[in-house]
């Protein structure tokens, strides 16, 4: 079966393609010029060189495969040019959608995580999409594990922790989910995902804190006792926007949309996807282990 991919040199797609490939797939993967490879250096697969956007290439880059998996995304919080991720994340969407109606592809499985804005407009062209193409939605909460390669704001609070920068903690949440585990979950949405549907792809229900208790007892380093109050942690974020993004042109230390997103508990229900896909919540301590040993071993921290 031909496959093709968009987004496999990154954290969560290079673990798509690698599962895929694990089952006897033949892979066909999107590779932006200046992307890092070395998620997919073992893989067997052709890869074509392009844009998400340029409709020509998709269409016949998408020739002969019968799935797509479009795992691409601008997954950051902050940019020096907003309407980058905008063409990424919804004209990217739509182009991709539209070249796999017109290349015959069977289904396309189309990924969204919980960030921005772009990726909500992006869902909504995938969920118009499903009226003429059999599109099936699924959501991962916040992977993690190994191959993070930017890394991503998760894996980035990852990093700070074995940085040792990370001195106080706000009352959020988060639903953390292995990120090998949102492969598989992949998978199973191509093969038992309704079209038009979406699946939440979830584990844990964690607070900060307990997240870095953990990271705490898997990397032997301290978790950091002081509770930041919400106003404050606004504050800061206000000011250093102002100051970095605004003023400097340069990415932020505290993204103020990060801060407005912890205001909130992002906890999530993979109920749906555990009756319809047989999805399984499983702990997520050796994600995290993994998570750790990976940023370690290629000196992020």
């Amino acid at each position: 079966m031909k496959v093709f991919v968009t987004g496999a040199t990154g954290f969560v797609g290079s673990h798509v393609a690698q599962a895929l490939a694990q089952q006897g797939a033949d892979l066909r993967l999107l590779v932006r010029p200046t992307s890092r490879t070395e998620n997919i250096d073992s893989l067997d697969g052709e890869r074509v060189t392009g844009d998400l956007c340029d409709a020509e290439l998709l269409r016949k880059a998408m020739s002969g495969c019968e799935l797509v998996f479009h795992v691409a995304a601008d997954y950051r919080l902050w940019a020096r040019e907003p309407g980058e991720i905008y063409r990424s994340n919804v004209e990217g969407t739509r182009t991709v959608l539209e070249a796999a109606k017109a290349a015959g592809v069977r289904r396309v499985v189309y990924t969204i995580g919980p960030y921005k804005r772009s990726k909500f407009l992006g869902e909504q062209v995938a969920r118009d999409a499903a009226r003429e193409l059999d599109v099936t939605i699924v959501n991962p909460t916040t992977p993690v594990g190994e191959q993070d390669i930017k890394p991503t704001p998760t894996g980035q609070v990852i990093v700070s922790f074995l940085r040792r920068k990370f001195p106080a903690y706000v009352d959020t949440g988060l639903n953390l989910v292995d990120v090998a585990e949102v492969a598989r979950g992949h998978l199973a949405a191509a093969e038992k995902g309704r079209r038009g549907e979406r699946y939440i792809l979830g584990g844990e229900n964690l607070t900060l804190k307990q997240i870095l208790d953990r990271l705490s007892t898997i990397s032997g380093l301290p978790s950091p006792r002081i509770r930041l109050p919400y106003a404050l942690a606004l504050a800061t974020g206000a000011v250093d926007t102002l100051l970095r993004s605004t003023l400097l042109r340069r990415e932020p230390r505290v993204v103020l949309d990060s801060v407005r997103m912890g205001r909130k508990k992002m906890y999530a229900s993979s109920a749906k996807a555990e009756r319809e896909l047989g999805w399984n919540i499983v702990p997520v301590d050796d994600a995290l282990r993994r998570a750790v040993e990976w940023f370690r071993t290629h000196g992020y921290a």
